[in-house]
């Protein structure tokens, strides 16, 4: 290999990394897979990920050639079609099929390519999000009516923070404190009674960082202990400054426009949760951008996991039935990547969310520092650990009995 070619490959492994890093790739993922990739392309290569950096160490074989490089990077998003095409990429790649020319410049055009569904469209999943999450949730029918309204007003702040760093840096409390007190008005002048916390964790649903927390324990157990940790962390302070700014808007809320005295209403239908969990799903392939092809997938995991967690949990106590609903996914997760030769993450993703415990600790958390709880919960702190401890479990397991075709 000359120094050319060398040249020519590693600027192609660190912009294929920084890119899935971008998409938010698991570590331990993202690492297996760019080895994975230099390995093929005739290189050896060393790889550190981390939430908020990247480096790598590349070299030829008799070490002619070295190469090092650090770079700072900013905690990466979902996007399963840049995911998914990009790895298509790599795969032609691979395969002969494409020049690592033309494989840098294919890689630039999906860097800037925008989402496939538009700023209406998935304003129109945040609401649809938070409302089927208050249905999940047992709320009524005016509250998931509210929830869906609140969750367009957390929409339009997400836009602004596009546009404004010191917006993006308090997103998250901003978006809770404004929910807070608009639940409170709501509450005063439009529909006494209401459930204000449950309308207010729905409402921010879109940003507690359960699928956070999960990432950042699934990267502990696979020994990755600096991207595991730094994961979990801000994960925590993401849930604390969420919890802050509910917590303050309430109660300016409540200042401003009385207490409210909740009303119970009548509980909804049984058939409303599983129709929670569909609406949940088609809003989560607009916020995914997960691509058309791939939403039949995409659903079916999400139902495959939450109906195999709620069967198993009339037989299995303690949230112990998310194992089996996340070993039932992680099957069914391995088989995509084998039939339609994409990453398993983009299937993955929708099952988990439905999965992972994230509204639990938020209310876990409103229980210790208020003494009360919006939603009928016992043993919630054992039960949101199991719960993630199933979910870790069941997808090792599954990897064990259907090993995955790719590493991401």
């Amino acid at each position: 290999m000359d120094t050319t070619e060398f040249i020519q490959i590693r600027k192609f492994i660190v912009k294929l990394g920084k890119m899935l890093h971008k998409y938010g790739t698991p570590s331990f993922r993202l690492e297996a897979y760019l080895t994975e990739v230099a390995t093929y392309l005739g290189v050896h290569a060393s790889f550190i990920s981390t939430p908020t950096s990247l480096t790598f160490v590349i070299w030829s074989d008799r070490h002619e050639d070295e190469y090092n490089h650090a770079a700072r990077l900013m905690p990466g998003e979902l996007d399963m079609n840049a995911l998914s095409l990009t790895d298509e990429l790599a795969s032609s790649l691979l395969a002969g099929k494409l020049s690592l020319t033309a494989a840098s410049q294919r890689l630039s055009e999906i860097d800037v390519m925008p989402s496939p569904y538009g700023k209406l469209i998935t304003g129109a999943a945040y609401g649809l999000a938070t409302g089927a999450f208050a249905m999940l949730m047992g709320a009524s029918w005016p509250e998931i009516f509210w929830s869906g309204l609140l969750g367009l007003v957390a929409y339009l702040w997400t836009l602004w923070s596009f546009r404004s760093k010191r917006v993006n840096l308090m997103l998250e409390p901003v978006t809770a404190f404004v929910a807070g007190i608009l639940a409170c008005a709501i509450s005063r002048y439009l529909d006494p009674g209401v459930n204000i916390p449950l309308i207010v964790l729905s409402s921010v649903i879109v940003f507690v960082p359960g699928l956070a927390l999960f990432m950042g324990l699934a990267e502990l157990s696979s020994r990755n202990m600096v991207s595991g940790t730094a994961r979990t962390m801000d994960a925590v302070m993401q849930l604390f400054k969420l919890y802050f700014g509910a917590f303050l808007g309430v109660s300016a809320g409540f200042s401003l426009f009385g207490e409210n005295v909740y009303k119970p209403a009548e509980s909804l239908p049984y058939w409303a949760t599983w129709l929670s969990v569909l609406l949940l799903c088609i809003a989560l392939v607009a916020i995914f951008r997960t691509r058309i092809k791939h939403i039949p997938w995409a659903i079916l995991s999400a139902f495959i996991a939450y109906s195999a967690t709620a069967w198993s949990s009339d037989y299995l106590d303690g949230g112990l039935g998310t194992f089996v609903g996340a070993f039932c996914l992680g099957v069914f997760a391995n088989a995509f990547t084998r039939i339609a030769n994409q990453p398993a993450t983009i299937v993955a993703m929708h099952g988990l969310i439905v999965l992972v415990p994230g509204s639990k600790t938020y209310i876990g958390l409103n229980s210790f520092m208020t003494g009360q709880d919006f939603v009928q919960s016992d043993h919630l702190g054992q039960e949101v650990f199991v719960i993630f401890m199933s979910l870790v479990a069941g997808l090792i397991f599954a990897n064990v009995v259907a090993p995955t075709k790719k590493a991401i």
